[in-house]
């Protein structure tokens, strides 16, 4: 099992969630984020913005399905060329196990 964490900008989210949904991963945690990438905040004329909103989604997926998810993330949260600052970062990471509370059960 992996952990997908993909930081988007907030008006991709549903774009994202449905192709996901549609592609048969509807299991979603989002959490609203602020923070900063490379290019270190923006100025919009006189004003500086060092947080910029964001989305954060996390997704725990077979092993199997990664690259699929990741492709569906990247399609659909890209926003223009190449080099869009800002449209955000995919994380992924070893989840060793998982629980369902209410069934007290182990696995996806």
């Amino acid at each position: 099992m992996l952990m997908v964490r993909a930081i988007i900008r907030p008006e991709k989210v549903t774009e994202t969630l449905a192709e996901l949904s549609a592609a048969g991963f509807p299991a979603v945690t989002k959490v609203d984020v602020v923070g900063r990438g490379k290019q270190r905040g923006i100025k919009v004329g006189d004003i500086y913005y060092d947080e910029i909103p964001k989305e954060m989604l996390l997704m725990i997926v077979n092993d199997d399905d990664k690259d699929e998810v990741i492709e569906i993330i990247m399609r659909t949260a890209k926003t223009g060329g190449t080099t869009a600052y800002g449209d955000g970062k995919i994380f992924v990471s070893p989840v060793e196990e998982a629980y369902t509370i209410s069934s007290n059960s182990k696995g996806l």
